[in-house]
């Protein structure tokens, strides 16, 4: 008896949608810039961060967050907008220095795409006239 094929929600998704640059707003509102490439993996500069990825399914993009400077990790969950444009994200922690059972509490984030953004000022002009590629 066949059975039927996977739904589109549990297929591992094209990871190429990460890629780029991100905002991180935290629940305190702390911003950081994440920069990740076409795999999901990178890094943010607080505490020489880096972010790997371990599962990207439907809009859910799960994995780890290593802290080289204060030598903590963790675990992370994303939850995409239908455009992957942001997601809201919430983050734990594995390991604090050698405390592999941490108590410590995680947060939650916001995470948004930054875009570059062409402004009239940025693009030529000739005779009063945008040009467009």
């Amino acid at each position: 008896m066949d059975s039927p094929p996977p739904s589109p929600g549990s297929q591992p998704g094209d990871r190429r949608v990460l890629a780029g640059e991100w905002e991180y707003v935290d629940a305190d509102g702390a911003v950081d810039r994440v920069t990740l490439d076409g795999e999901g993996t990178g890094r943010y500069t607080w505490k020489d961060g880096r972010f790997k990825t371990h599962t990207f399914i439907g809009h859910t993009w799960q994995g780890m967050w290593y802290q080289k400077e204060n030598n903590r990790d963790g675990g992370f969950t994303v939850e995409f907008s239908h455009d992957f444009s942001e997601g809201e994200g919430r983050w734990w922690y594995s390991r604090i220095g050698t405390d592999h059972a941490p108590t410590l509490k995680g947060g939650t984030f916001h995470l948004r795409k930054k875009t570059s953004r062409k402004n009239h000022s940025d693009t030529p002009r000739h005779r009063g006239k945008l040009l467009t590629p």
